[in-house]
């Protein structure tokens, strides 16, 4: 069996792969423009997802399985994967640790004023002024129940929070007090301190926060985006910053990507940009190859019950 890689891995992860299995030859390449040359041969390719189109997978003759070491899939070419029938698995889950540190302490740094308190230091400025607020016994909303979700309403709880979940199908999770479906979850918006958007990026979760649900929040609010940059208008969250809304907007992804250096984002005081990063951690290579280690027996025993199997007709 022949895998290739068009990514680039760990040197000892590589390794690993390698020696546990001698009947499996890896091509190890870090580019899809470095992989193309291989494609026709391979069984199985390890990706990030994004750098696959239609005429690569059409390339790929031997293709069966796709193995996707991220959880983002929304760019991949699904007509044409599902019209040769090749196996997707995607690695979602990985970043739950990552994802619910960065939103937790995004809040922390937002309610305990860090970035004023950086620009006193640096300008050696004594000033014991500064408005600070807890982030302990307030009501935090999360539209997306999935892993990640599950993940800040549990480290919410440590905070004593009330956790409120939105998702598609309103089923109870643990770590919420409550969930709804997304229509009636949306109505508690003003009842929240925090609102954390980790969803997906699909035609249902597109524009998903609209004008008025920022006009229905608390003007203490903070507006926290870690999932995908598309789930918002970013005119629309521009206005309502503007308007003062609500307190404080973080966020990690845009509905354009990379933010133009130009956006007003960059310069807003009640704004934090960071550049697509929550997810980052040195354990995400080695969670997402277990999951294709896991992956891997199914696929050679020719089971069906693979982590993470996608619906290419749903793209999820």
């Amino acid at each position: 069996m022949y895998v290739l890689t068009s990514c680039k891995i760990r040197r000892d992860l590589r390794e690993q792969l390698a020696s546990a299995n001698p009947s499996i030859t890896y091509q190890f390449c870090t580019s899809i423009e470095e992989a193309e040359e291989y494609l026709p041969k391979a069984d199985v390719l390890l990706t990030y997802g994004e750098d696959l189109d239609e005429e690569k997978v059409e390339r790929a003759k031997n293709l069966k399985w796709i193995m996707v070491l991220s959880a983002g899939i929304d760019q991949m070419p699904f007509n044409k994967i599902e019209e040769k029938g090749i196996i997707v698995t995607n690695s979602k889950g990985i970043h739950k640790t990552p994802m619910a540190e960065y939103a937790i302490s995004m809040l922390l740094q937002v309610c305990r004023q860090a970035k004023t308190i950086i620009d006193q230091e640096r300008s050696h400025d004594w000033d014991r002024s500064v408005k600070m607020t807890e982030i302990s016994g307030k009501t935090m909303l999360v539209a997306g129940t999935g892993a990640i979700g599950q993940e800040v309403a549990r480290l919410a709880k440590a905070f004593h929070m009330r956790t409120i979940g939105v998702s598609r199908s309103g089923k109870p999770k643990e770590f919420f007090d409550e969930v709804y479906v997304e229509n009636e979850g949306l109505k508690f918006v003003g009842d929240a301190d925090f609102i954390v958007a980790v969803l997906p990026s699909t035609p249902e979760t597109k524009d998903f926060f609209k004008k008025e649900h920022f006009k229905q929040m608390k003007s203490t609010s903070i507006f926290l985006n870690m999932g995908r940059g598309d789930v918002v208008d970013s005119t629309v969250l521009l206005e309502a910053l503007q308007d003062r809304e609500m307190a404080h907007a973080v966020l990690d992804v845009f509905d354009k990507e990379p933010l133009p250096e130009a956006h007003p984002f960059w310069e807003m005081p009640n704004v934090t940009v960071t550049p697509h990063i929550s997810g980052i951690s040195p354990e995400y290579q080695p969670r997402a190859l277990d999951i294709y280690k896991k992956n891997l027996e199914m696929f050679l025993q020719n089971k069906n019950n693979y982590i993470n199997l996608i619906d290419p007709r749903k793209g999820y």
